[in-house]
C-alpha cells in the first residue's frame, strides 16, 4: 500500500464533492463542496497542496455494462482540467479516474440512513460521494497491491 495522503472528486454539474484519505491510506472522511463555477479547479488545487494530496482520485461515471457515456467524456474533460491545473502550480500530483458507478446512491443511502433530509442530505451528498468513492479506491488497493482505476 502506498504512503501518502490522497483526494477524491465526485465531479457534478452544479458542485464538486471532495474528500481525502489520512497519509496511510485506511480512511477516508469529507473535505468541503466546491460549487462549480469560476475558481472551482483553483480551489481543488489549493485543496491538493494544503492537504499535500499525492494523487488525486477522479469519479468516473460508467453505465450497468461498463461503457462510458456523455457524462463520462465530460469528466475526463474536467479530470483533465484539473490535472493542468495541479500542474501549474508545480505539483507531482497525479490524477486517476475510478469507477464511480451507484457511489452517489450509496452516499444518499448511508446519509438517510443517518437521519439527514432533504436539503441538509442535498448540502452533503456530493462530499458523501467523494468519501465512497476515495474508501473503494482504498480498499481495493489494499486488497489488490495495485493503484485504483487508470492514470489520466
Amino acid at each position: 500500500m502506498r504512503t501518502g495522503v490522497r483526494i477524491a472528486l465526485d465531479i457534478g454539474d452544479a458542485r464538486i464533492g471532495v474528500a481525502s484519505s489520512d497519509p496511510r491510506g485506511i480512511l477516508a472522511t469529507p473535505v468541503e463542496t466546491v460549487r462549480r463555477g469560476p475558481g472551482d479547479l483553483d480551489r481543488i488545487a489549493a485543496l491538493a497542496a494544503e492537504l499535500e494530496a499525492f494523487e488525486i482520485v477522479v469519479g468516473l461515471p460508467r453505465s450497468l455494462s461498463g461503457g462510458e457515456g456523455p457524462s463520462a467524456v465530460k469528466i475526463r474533460e474536467t479530470a483533465e482540467q484539473v490535472q493542468e491545473k495541479v500542474r501549474e502550480q508545480n505539483s507531482g500530483t497525479a490524477v486517476r479516474l475510478v469507477d464511480e458507478r451507484f457511489t452517489t446512491v450509496t452516499a444518499e443511502r448511508q446519509l438517510r440512513e443517518r437521519g439527514k433530509k432533504g436539503s441538509k442530505r442535498r448540502a452533503v451528498v456530493d462530499q458523501a460521494a467523494a468519501v465512497v468513492i476515495l474508501q473503494h479506491a482504498l480498499d481495493l488497493e489494499r486488497e489488490t497491491g495495485n493503484p485504483p482505476g487508470r492514470p489520466l
